[in-house]
């Protein structure tokens, strides 16, 4: 499998909060940093491929000078008078990604872009790669889109509302669910994207992946617990 690249998009704000700093020249500003992924059209998705990302700033911030934020847009929100280069590091299924961002105040809004490269993704990371923009293999995407036009089609055609399916899931109670888990875990096939946040205690699936024989399993267990 030929790498994967996708760009990254960091957003950078800032603004003055006072004048006085205690450092003649420096105003004191609040500033924000957030993560975006760009799909194949330029335009800005969540950058939901990285399970987390590390921000590694000034040793000024002492205590918060390591930063790790869980979800999108991995934003983060400081105070200080100072320009610096800090480290962030996104942590990718495959490995981590570490670039270094020049926090600065030229402008109170800056936008700059980086390039990463997903070495050999296995089928999971692909998976949700493919939700930013086509893979290789994919033919530009138009076969993998055919491809979840007929399953979606097909599943409609089975009386499987793939829609209502996701919202009756996420009304079963917790002994219910670690049943679904089950069930997913040893029905799922090498091309399903799951992931198990184990810190978070969340387990995320893209339906649209699993085989027909276990959509139709979770279907049937959630029409049984009257949820749909």
């Amino acid at each position: 499998m030929p790498d994967v690249k996708r760009t990254i998009k960091i957003v950078t704000e800032s603004r003055i909060s006072d004048p006085n700093s205690g450092i003649e020249g420096f105003p004191l500003r609040q500033w924000s940093v957030e993560i975006h992924l760009l799909n194949d059209h330029g335009e800005s998705v969540p950058a939901s491929v990285f399970p987390k990302v590390t921000y590694h700033l000034h040793p000024s911030f002492e205590a918060r000078a390591t930063q790790i934020i869980k979800s999108p847009p991995f934003r983060i929100e400081e105070e200080g008078w100072g320009e610096f280069d800090m480290q962030i590091t996104l942590s990718a299924p495959d490995k981590d990604h570490t670039i270094t961002h020049d926090l600065n105040f030229q402008s109170s809004k800056y936008e700059s872009k980086h390039v990463i490269a997903f070495k050999n993704p296995k089928p999971a990371l692909l998976a949700q790669l493919r939700e930013s923009g086509p893979v290789p293999g994919d033919e530009n995407g138009v076969k993998k889109r055919g491809q979840e036009e007929s399953k979606k089609k097909k599943r409609v055609d089975k009386n499987v509302d793939m829609e209502k399916l996701a919202d009756g899931l996420q009304k079963l109670g917790e002994d219910d669910l670690l049943q679904v888990v089950q069930m997913v875990h040893d029905n799922k096939s090498s091309d399903s994207y799951t992931k198990n946040d184990i810190e978070q205690g969340e387990f995320h699936v893209d339906l649209y992946t699993l085989p027909d024989a276990l959509i139709r399993m979770l279907w049937d267990f959630t029409q049984e617990k009257g949820v749909l």
